[in-house]
């Protein structure tokens, strides 16, 4: 049977893109169907632009501190719309490039929802198109929690990029890695910022030296904190501010706005799944085996959808070695998720890879792992009246003391992280850490010399 492309991805994200990039290199014929802008969530309304708002907040931190080193420094001001104006320049750039980058390789971009009509054929905008092979891409969007009374009152993470006007008071509501970088932003740009969460500590799962470190910063850096708190409902007043009401009668008030950052769900509804007999698990992820070969031969899937880290640099390994794997006959490249390593742009930073101190107990028994720590306050901040700590640890594994995680906060922890990222998955041993020449003064050093 002739089709009209060899492969159509649903979904102009990390994922998406990558698979038709790679498939047209092999002369295949390829579209990418996309509803909202080429890029996906990273670009338009994820990593993009929050780094951008994570240097602005990094800048005024440093402006902050800056009389401490002997600056005379008068702040007249932050215009929030001045930066977001040249936010969205740079991601209008980014579009347009990726726009002629497919054309350039020969990639069609269908705009519009695309959905199955049968297991090679998706429709796009009243029109059907047909595949030999289709990658489900479609990524995810925010989560508001319906059963919280007026949730719609407080606006998710899409809203907060669509911001014109810098909040006065804000309640960020969640722990997890979106509501620390959210927060940290909003604080350090001038915001008054609440933090509002269920849980005692940010980061639920993550090391509890990163979980207690960042908590104590975040205090320290003016962020308050309402936890314990489980939200029952917003309600708007009569000025405008909105009130928050928790289950058990806490009441916190006179907000701006409240952010919703309390998870993300998978953006399958549009897909009509259905009409190829696929559905999701009872965690709405689409299952997929070593291959993301869905229960359908020729319908693979990619990305958030699957259940997968929900990261970029995931989505693009998977949708490139998917596309070895179908054209450039590399059948056993497979994604290696066992160590992959993350960033938290919160303040200050977060970097880890590998596994937790909690979590490799449980695998290798609580008496074959043994951890290296060390928690300083680095030069950036040995004077200045913020006192932000820097925490580093070792988890090693066994008598041959194989690293297994190491987990990083403090200033530069983005940066340093990517080149531990590779011993780990080399497997290198503690010993290896400790034969390597320490570079001084810094914070990375501590790796290296931990005893």
């Amino acid at each position: 049977m002739k089709y009209d492309y060899d492969l159509i991805a649903i979904g102009a994200g990390s994922g998406g893109l990558s698979v038709v990039e790679r498939a047209a290199e092999y002369g295949k014929k390829c579209a990418v169907v996309e509803a909202r802008k080429i890029g996906g969530t990273c670009v338009n309304i994820g990593c993009v632009p929050k780094k951008v708002m994570w240097f602005g907040a990094h800048i005024a931190e440093a402006l902050r501190d800056a009389p401490d080193f002997g600056f005379h420094v008068e702040q007249k001001g932050f215009d929030w719309k001045t930066l977001v104006e040249k936010r969205e320049q740079y991601i209008s750039n980014i579009n347009t490039w990726y726009g002629g980058y497919m054309a350039d390789k020969g990639v069609d971009v269908l705009q519009g929802w695309g959905s199955f009509v049968d297991e090679h054929t998706v429709e796009v905008d009243g029109k059907h198109y047909t595949a030999e092979t289709i990658v489900i891409a479609p990524g995810g969007t925010p989560l508001i929690p319906q059963e919280t009374e007026n949730a719609n009152l407080g606006i998710s993470s899409d809203g907060f990029f669509e911001l014109t006007e810098q909040p006065k008071k804000v309640a960020v509501i969640g722990s997890g890695y979106i509501a620390v970088e959210l927060a940290g932003v909003f604080q350090a740009l001038g915001t008054d910022t609440t933090l509002v969460s269920r849980k005692d500590l940010v980061l639920r799962g993550f090391d509890d030296l990163i979980r207690e470190t960042l908590t104590d910063a975040m205090l320290e850096s003016g962020c308050k904190k309402e936890y314990h708190f489980a939200v029952k409902k917003l309600e708007r007043e009569a000025d405008g501010t909105l009130t928050v009401y928790s289950t058990d009668g806490q009441v916190i008030s006179g907000f701006d706005q409240v952010v919703w950052a309390v998870g993300r769900q998978t953006l399958v509804e549009p897909l009509k799944l259905e009409n190829v007999g696929l559905k999701t698990n009872g965690y709405g992820f689409i299952e997929v085996d070593d291959e993301h070969r869905t229960a359908v031969d020729n319908v693979f899937a990619i990305g958030d959808v699957t259940g997968q880290p929900q990261l970029t640099p995931v989505a693009i390994r998977a949708g490139r070695y998917l596309a070895e794997r179908l054209y450039n006959n590399k059948p056993n490249l497979k994604l290696d998720l066992s160590s992959v390593p993350t960033v938290i742009f919160s303040h200050p930073p977060v970097g880890t890879v590998g596994l937790a101190e909690h979590d490799a107990r449980s695998q290798y028994g609580h008496d074959n792992v043994k951890v290296y720590t060390s928690e300083f306050t680095p030069m950036r901040y040995a004077f200045t009246q913020h006192q932000i700590k820097t925490a580093l640890k070792l988890v090693v594994v066994g008598e041959e003391e194989k690293v297994v995680g190491i987990h990083i906060i403090g200033d530069g922890a983005d940066e340093m992280l990517q080149g531990f990222a590779v011993a780990v998955q080399m497997g290198a041993t503690k010993a290896d850490l400790d034969a390597t020449i320490a570079i001084h003064p810094s914070s990375s050093e501590e790796l290296v010399t931990m005893r």
